[in-house]
């Protein structure tokens, strides 16, 4: 019987084979593509989830850096440009990688942690036994597996097959097209690398720009093809089905900005993209039995501010430790149901961020008032703060003891200092597994017990004003320094009885 199926090798599904390979169990992930598709996606990673792809060493795999990331000065929302300097503690990173080289990535670290990826694989069917699945493939076979997971997108099989309802709202009003793109030179700021657009000045890189009439987008990627978008609201809905072309594109820009831009094809393949609405819908639940849905098949929503993958991966990573310890036999009771309270949360304030954001970008005499005073209230330190760690992801709380100020936090930037010498914490989160760090020496034989699935590191503490953390697989706190019975109720509440 196989430990655990996963449904689709996007970037969720493949971190989630890591994190069950990495706490000892045997994932196997179908894909229904023989290959992968190379379609441009996502170009880029926004929030907290750069620091976790650093502590599980797959930043430096990614971006060729053999530094930490660093926080980035400016991002935007709503179209709004936001200083981040301003801030005290910039929380908004960024890894500038598109999703096609992500999941090549994942797929090299899957491999080498010895996950089975089967590509050319459709499920078709799913039966639920008492204590495993049936899963039904289009060529006739039949797998048998404790836990189905569907990784699979907004369009889920799994999720469908489950009988998960995906309530929700389509917005029909608005039409994005997006494409990769050559502009002559003379039209590019040489400075900047901003669209310099007679009669307008320049519009940003990286950066969202309302006119009166629409929304554009320019994305200059170093070393690839630049990406062009505009959106739209026509006053007559529209559903056009036939393939885009870059005049449509063309057309959109010169009706945005009220100005002509010349547009070519890069050489190779490229993007070519028309999509009419924003679909927002969050699954009615993240599990049935023993089926559980992850990233896009658990919620789908506009893609402002590029939080996909940023709330995708962290699902993964939330909910591979406890679906290892269930399938391993030593998860305390409930666990397992704690991914969706968690995690439902979370999604849902993406889903307040985004739909905000495409509030604040709409159209009309009334939202150009709301902007002006939206660009009043961002001068404030406090207000960006706040929308920054909104966007990052940095305010996530998880439900904890109320007594413990640091417990349901992501963990801060830790560097503990040993015999050995300066260790960073995202060092020693690279296996998986549930970490107190101790800098008293007093709480290791408290944890001794868990030594099974807990290591113990002793040293200084450098970053933080506790004395001993308990750091769960998906790097957020379980316990800060308390008492001796308050470490064992918290071992025993996250990581079950010892042996």
């Amino acid at each position: 019987m196989i430990d655990v199926v996963i449904v689709g090798a996007g970037p969720n599904g493949l971190m989630l084979a890591c994190e069950l390979a990495l706490a000892g169990v045997h994932p196997v992930v179908l894909e229904r593509h023989a290959a992968p598709t190379g379609e441009p996606r996502a170009n880029g990673l926004v929030g907290q989830v750069v620091r976790l792809l650093d502590r599980r060493g797959l930043y430096a795999r990614l971006s060729g850096e053999s530094t930490p990331p660093t926080p980035q000065p400016a991002f935007t929302f709503g179209a709004f440009p936001l200083d981040l300097t301003m801030l005290a503690e910039n929380p908004h990173y960024v890894l500038g990688v598109p999703q096609a080289q992500l999941e090549a990535g994942l797929a090299v670290r899957a491999a080498e942690l010895g996950v089975d990826l089967c590509r050319g694989h459709e499920v078709v069917d799913l039966l639920q036994r008492p204590d495993a699945v049936e899963v039904h493939l289009a060529d006739g076979t039949q797998l048998t597996s404790r836990f189905v997971v569907g990784a699979d997108g907004g369009r889920s099989a799994v999720r469908r097959l489950a009988g998960i309802d995906f309530p929700g709202v389509t917005n029909d009003r608005s039409i994005s097209r997006t494409a990769t793109v050559t502009v002559p030179a003379s039209f590019l700021h040489p400075e900047t690398g901003g669209l310099r657009v007679p009669g307008y000045c320049v519009v940003p890189p990286f950066q969202h720009t309302r006119t009166a009439r629409g929304l554009i987008a320019w994305a200059p990627f170093p070393g690839r093809p630049a990406i062009l978008s505009t959106t739209e609201w026509p006053d007559t809905p529209t559903n056009d089905e036939t393939p885009m072309n870059l005049a449509e594109l063309r057309a959109s820009v010169t009706r945005v900005l009220g100005t002509d831009i010349p547009l070519g094809a890069p050489d190779g393949p490229g993007l070519l993209r028309r999509l009419t609405g924003r679909n927002t819908r969050i699954a009615a639940r993240y599990r049935a039995g023993r089926v559980l849905l992850v990233g896009d098949a658990a919620h789908v929503h506009p893609a402002m501010g590029g939080p996909g993958l940023n709330l995708g991966l962290q699902d993964a990573v939330n909910l591979g430790w406890k679906l290892a310890a269930t399938v391993r036999g030593w998860a305390p009771q409930g666990l397992l149901d704690t991914y969706e309270s968690e995690r439902r949360p979370v999604a849902e304030r993406v889903v307040m961020s985004t739909q905000a954001q495409s509030a604040l970008i709409g159209p009309g005499d009334e939202i150009s008032g709301l902007r002006e005073l939206f660009a009043e209230l961002l001068r404030k330190p406090e207000v960006t703060g706040h929308i920054a760690a909104l966007m990052s992801g940095a305010d996530i709380s998880y439900p904890a003891d109320p007594t413990d100020p640091l417990a349901g936090r992501c963990a801060p930037d830790v560097v503990v200092q040993t015999d050995h010498g300066a260790t960073r914490l995202a060092e020693l989160t690279r296996t998986a597994r549930p970490l107190l760090l101790d800098s008293t020496g007093s709480y290791a034989g408290i944890a001794a017990p868990w030594r099974d699935r807990v290591d113990v590191v002793a040293g200084s503490l450098e970053g933080t004003t506790a004395t001993a953390l308990l750091v769960r697989p998906d790097c957020f706190i379980a316990w800060s320094a308390g008492d001796a019975a308050t470490l064992r109720a918290s071992l025993a509440h996250h990581f079950g009885l010892p042996r």
